[in-house]
């Protein structure tokens, strides 16, 4: 396995260390339409809303793999970059969402300049030429052959995931694909993730709390750092990185569409764990979100029918302003199927300057 990922390079992650119950897809079953598997995968959709997919074993899967190596070696350099040239693509001038955004940290770096906790949103619509692209480093576009590869890639594993959702809820075959067609505009995009090391602060922790927006995550991680809250105890807990698996996570749009049966669980980015805590770390995502023009409510057919009518009547907002009033901090709070949750505080963790960057 180390011919294909990066992870033995790297301290291992403790042993010992209280982990979450994420069961273990395996990619190539799904491809072969393996029923033991796509029970495996409906199940862990219904109940925890997060699964490793093993990619081992598939081409798709292990190519996938290994452009995720390629690209964490991309972001690196990006982020390398002297802070005034990353700030050029930064938000919100740049973009409101889809751009560079950073926190500062109390560390320097060697010319004495604050380290920053950053991401960089780069849209599946910029990569695929289906829209003016904004503006954008060189390097991004030095190796825009990997990237555009990636996302067709990552897109064709997700429609694998989600066919095998459509038939566990006998919808009409096509209904959650034709949500979420490739060529048509939509809040799909790939995220460079890096967070410098510090220690554990549960106010800032707090503040990292949240759901996805959209409908299926894909995440790549070297070091621990991601936690996600049990729906059983509401403890906190660490989900490892297993190298040649990438960790998917539904999100807000497919408990929606769904009406709640599906789950999109509640996560945070903490420091990494002991071992592990020392390294600045780095993550790479892959968000696929509902096409722009989709109304985010529940579908009809197939068993969501049969799920309990809210005495409310249902707000309808398409997939694009739902993701800009979330990821600008319009519509703060954790959505769970019952609605938001009540926070303590203004905005949620990926729109607070102050408070870091979740991965």
């Amino acid at each position: 396995m180390s011919h294909l990922t990066s992870h033995h390079t790297l301290p291992p992650f403790p042993e010992g260390e209280k982990t979450a119950p994420l069961v273990s897809v395996s990619f190539s079953k799904l491809e072969i339409n393996d029923e033991e598997a796509s029970a495996a995968l409906f199940q862990a959709c219904k109940q925890l809303g997060f699964f490793y997919l093993d990619f081992l074993g598939s081409s798709l899967g292990e190519i996938i793999v290994s452009e995720a190596e390629e690209l964490n070696q991309v972001q690196k350099e990006f982020f390398a970059l002297p802070n005034e040239v990353k700030d050029i693509y930064g938000r919100p001038h740049l973009h409101p969402f889809y751009a560079y955004r950073y926190t500062e940290t109390e560390g320097k770096d060697e010319n004495g300049s604050p380290l920053r906790n950053a991401n960089y949103n780069l849209r599946k619509d910029d990569i695929l030429g289906q829209c003016e692209r904004l503006a954008c480093h060189p390097l991004i576009l030095q190796h825009q052959n990997l990237f555009e590869k990636y996302v067709r890639h990552c897109r064709e594993a997700v429609n694998v995931l989600l066919d095998h959702l459509n038939s566990h809820l006998q919808l009409p075959p096509g209904t959650l694909a034709n949500l979420h067609r490739i060529n048509e505009r939509s809040g799909d995009h790939v995220r460079f993730t890096q967070n410098q090391p510090h220690e554990f602060n549960e106010e800032r922790a707090r503040r990292a709390e949240h759901t996805d927006f959209g409908s299926l995550t894909v995440l790549f991680n070297w070091l621990g750092g991601l936690q996600i809250r049990t729906p059983d105890t509401n403890e906190w807990v660490y989900v490892k990185p297993i190298p040649g698996s990438c960790i998917v996570n539904l999100g807000d749009a497919m408990v929606k569409f769904t009406a709640g049966i599906l789950r999109s669980n509640i996560h945070r980015v903490v420091p990494a764990p002991s071992t592990q805590a020392h390294l600045t770390r780095n993550s790479l995502v892959f968000f696929t979100r509902p096409e722009d023009a989709v109304i985010l409510k529940r579908l009809k057919g197939g068993i969501i029918d049969a799920q309990p009518e809210s005495d409310e009547p249902e707000q309808e907002i398409t997939s694009h302003e739902w993701i800009m009033k979330r990821g600008t901090g319009q519509m703060p709070g954790i959505f769970t199927s019952k609605g938001f949750e009540g926070r303590v505080y203004d905005a949620p963790s990926h729109v607070t300057p102050s408070v870091g960057i979740p991965a």
